[in-house]
């Protein structure tokens, strides 16, 4: 039995940082105390002092390319890069090979992952344009939620047949999350595109092509759809000033039927780096202007924006560097997230409580998840220890991916991961893996 104490570290865990002490047994969280007297024996203590202690950020979009598109990422290497990051949980999305739309091929992922995954996880089930019945047979005490692409992105699983738009929004009870970008509009920007520059454009062009007014169009039809039938709908990886006009923050989280998740890059990077980063930060949706990068900080700041998750989507160095049109678009950032919204919090642009609400607590409310996501008596010992400051260069040699590259390399960071436990096993310690223990699939209570 994994029996741990850590011991007068500063906790940050809803709405409150305080010194306290957690005492772990087993997978669960067996007490939280800010007496200064206890005992520890039987446990193996680790001291907190002054250091920082967060529940394991739960990131609700990645994709860790498992099964078929291995050279790129795997259960095991991603899930890796994850818990040195400080991310206990993970739930992933469908367009692998062959693509998660079948519950025979959901059951397929969770087995790979039952073997393989270091972290919990989850699976989206895929919507396509004829797979209804299939959305309708999901567990809902199992699946996430339903993924649906409104903009075809990666995987040629674009959702366009209006009857069908029209059947999930209006009798699908799981999560919708929605990719939202018209695919019309990117078609007619990338002719234009090619008129002026070819074939070889340059990467800056990216937001030109998967322009605002893309996003902002599928954004607005989806939240039309879902205010039409009243479905639970999740627009994703939101890019733009402009769409955060269709989002509301007037209500508590648990009331919201419509939300809105942003991705670390997107309140990292702007236009202005395409220019040193080029291919290494072409995503779908693309990183638009300084000035939609800081609505998107203040819309997270004052609720508008509910979420905070990554797209973790890795291609090989090899894959990124041919020209611009068949570049692919993805970014691996999974083992970054956490640093980089702490260097973003050491900026005093968001406070460490705002962090852990958006990438901890809103992710487990917004999906239902049982037992994680709160430093709670009772709940999986899912937790983070954190240094603030322990200045550290993202370089080759401590890059995770399987891709092995990071568009964050030679960035500094100030915040290090010390320990992340899941299910109460330091899978993370001190700059080593320790996989001895699988992560576990989640349960949601709807």
């Amino acid at each position: 039995m994994n029996k741990f104490v850590i011991k007068n570290a500063r906790i940050v865990n809803e709405g409150r940082t305080f010194n306290a002490t957690v005492f772990i047994s087993d997978a669960h969280i067996e007490r939280v105390t800010e007496d200064e007297q206890f005992d520890t024996s039987g446990y193996t203590v680790i001291d907190g002092t002054g250091k920082y202690l967060f529940p394991g950020v739960i990131d609700t979009h990645v994709h860790f390319r498992d099964p078929g598109l291995l050279h790129k990422g795997d259960m095991t290497s991603e899930s890796r890069a994850a818990a040195a990051g400080g991310v206990t949980t993970i739930m992933d999305m469908p367009n692998t090979v062959p693509q998660t739309t079948s519950m025979q091929h959901l059951n397929e992922k969770y087995r790979r992952a039952e073997e393989n995954c270091l972290v919990n996880f989850a699976f989206y089930l895929g919507a396509t344009n004829d797979n209804f019945d299939e959305l309708l047979r999901a567990d809902h005490s199992r699946v996430c939620g339903v993924k649906i692409f409104m903009g075809s992105s990666t995987g040629n699983m674009l959702v366009n047949n209006e009857k069908m738009l029209e059947n999930i929004f209006q009798n699908i009870q799981l999560p919708i999350v929605a990719h939202c970008e018209d695919e019309s509009r990117i078609n007619n920007n990338m002719e234009k595109i090619r008129q002026q520059y070819g074939e070889t454009p340059p990467f800056s062009v990216h937001p030109l092509i998967r322009d605002d007014e893309a996003c902002f169009r599928s954004s607005e039809k989806a939240v039309n759809l879902a205010t039409k039938y009243n479905a639970r709908l999740h627009i994703a990886h939101l890019s733009s000033e402009k769409e955060l006009s269709l989002l509301r923050n007037d209500l508590p989280l648990t009331e919201k039927k419509i939300t809105g998740e942003v991705c670390v890059h997107h309140l990292w990077f702007s236009d202005n780096d395409y220019a040193s980063k080029g291919a290494q930060i072409k995503c779908n949706p693309a990183i638009k202007s300084l000035s939609d990068r800081d609505a998107l900080r203040n819309a997270l700041k004052n609720n508008l924006l509910d979420s905070v998750a990554t797209d973790h989507a890795p291609h090989t160095w090899e894959e990124k560097q041919q020209p611009y049109f068949k570049s692919p678009g993805g970014i691996p950032l999974i083992q970054h997230s956490l640093p980089a919204m702490l260097e973003i919090a050491r900026n005093n642009i968001f406070t460490l409580e705002q962090i852990v609400e958006k990438m901890c607590h809103n992710p487990a409310l917004l999906f239902h998840i049982e037992k994680r996501g709160f430093i709670r008596e009772g709940y999986f010992a899912d937790l983070v220890l954190v240094d603030l400051n322990d200045k550290w260069t993202v370089q080759p040699e401590n890059i995770l991916y399987k891709c092995q590259w990071s568009p964050f390399q030679n960035v500094d960071f100030h915040a290090k991961i010390l320990t992340t436990f899941i299910n109460g096993h330091p899978v993370w310690n001190n700059g080593t893996i320790h996989d001895v223990q699988k992560g576990k699939s989640l349960t949601f209570k709807r």
